[in-house]
């Protein structure tokens, strides 16, 4: 089956959200609609969909401050895993930063979801030791 890489539409957003919640990409405490709308609206993110048979399998949030780039909400659906493609829609997110200029990109895996590690390495990716601290500036609801 063919695959097509696009960037997403505001009407990809119901299907796509869905996609990074059967990866187990959501966080209690993230608005996945909101990420989605945000990445849409931003002069520097995008939102990349891969799709076959006319169906969205999968997706990379990609956005940048002119130096990093950064890979978000990296999905390949359960029933395309292992099949080319998680590599095509990372690939896509680097020829996105490419195209800007960005030098660098990055990723960040939460320690729940470390079964990732050998498909990032397989791809180039490697550990960067980082403390990264943050702090919320909007109370969330984690609920």
């Amino acid at each position: 089956m063919s695959m097509i890489i696009r960037i997403a539409t505001l009407e990809d957003e119901a299907c796509i959200t869905a996609l990074w919640r059967a990866c187990n990409l959501v966080a209690s405490y993230n608005d996945p609609s909101a990420d989605f709308r945000s990445a849409m609206i931003g002069p520097n993110s995008a939102v990349l969909v891969a799709e076959a048979g006319g169906r969205i399998c999968g997706s990379v949030m990609v956005g940048h401050d002119g130096h990093r780039g950064w890979l978000y909400y990296v999905a390949s659906a359960p029933d395309q895993q292992r099949e080319g493609t998680g590599r095509a829609i990372v690939e896509a997110g680097e020829r996105w930063l490419r195209e800007r200029d960005v030098p660098k990109v990055q990723l960040m895996i939460r320690e729940t979801n470390t079964t990732v590690v050998p498909f990032y390495e397989r791809l180039g990716y490697e550990d960067t030791p980082r403390i990264i601290m943050s702090k919320w500036l909007h109370q969330t609801d984690p609920a």
